[in-house]
C-alpha cells in the first residue's frame, strides 16, 4: 500500500510563493507519474500539473509560467513550486500517483490573501 503525505501549504499574500511537497512510501514512486490537483470551495477538483516518470511535465493553462512541478526519485518526493500566487489559487492541493490516480494524499490548504 502506498501512502502520500503532502506538506508546505499555508497562508500567503498575493504575489508570494510556496513550495508544496508530497512524500511517497513504497518502491514504485520512480516508475509512476505524479500529479498535483486542487479543489476550491464549491468547485470541482482540477489537475494543476503532472510529471511523468521520465520527467515530462504538463500544466494547467492558468498556472503556466508561475508553477513548476519536479520530482526527486531518490527521496520519493514530488514538489510544486508556486510563484506569483493569486487569490484564485486558493484551494486544497492534493497529490496523486499514477495516470489513473491510484493513490491520493490527504491534501494541504493553500490560502492566498489579496
Amino acid at each position: 500500500q502506498v501512502q502520500l503525505v503532502e506538506s508546505g501549504g499555508g497562508l500567503v499574500q498575493a504575489g508570494g510563493s510556496l513550495r508544496l511537497s508530497c512524500a511517497a512510501s513504497g518502491s514504485i514512486f520512480r516508475i509512476k507519474a505524479m500529479g498535483w490537483y486542487r479543489q476550491a470551495p464549491g468547485k470541482q477538483r482540477e489537475l494543476v500539473a503532472r510529471i511523468s516518470s521520465d520527467g515530462t511535465t504538463t500544466y494547467q493553462d492558468s498556472v503556466k509560467g508561475r508553477f513548476t512541478i519536479s520530482r526527486d526519485n531518490g527521496k520519493n518526493t514530488v514538489y510544486l513550486q508556486m510563484n506569483s500566487l493569486k487569490p484564485e489559487d486558493t484551494a486544497v492541493y492534493s497529490c496523486s500517483m499514477g495516470f489513473d490516480n491510484d493513490y491520493w494524499g490527504q491534501g494541504t490548504q493553500v490560502t492566498v490573501s489579496s
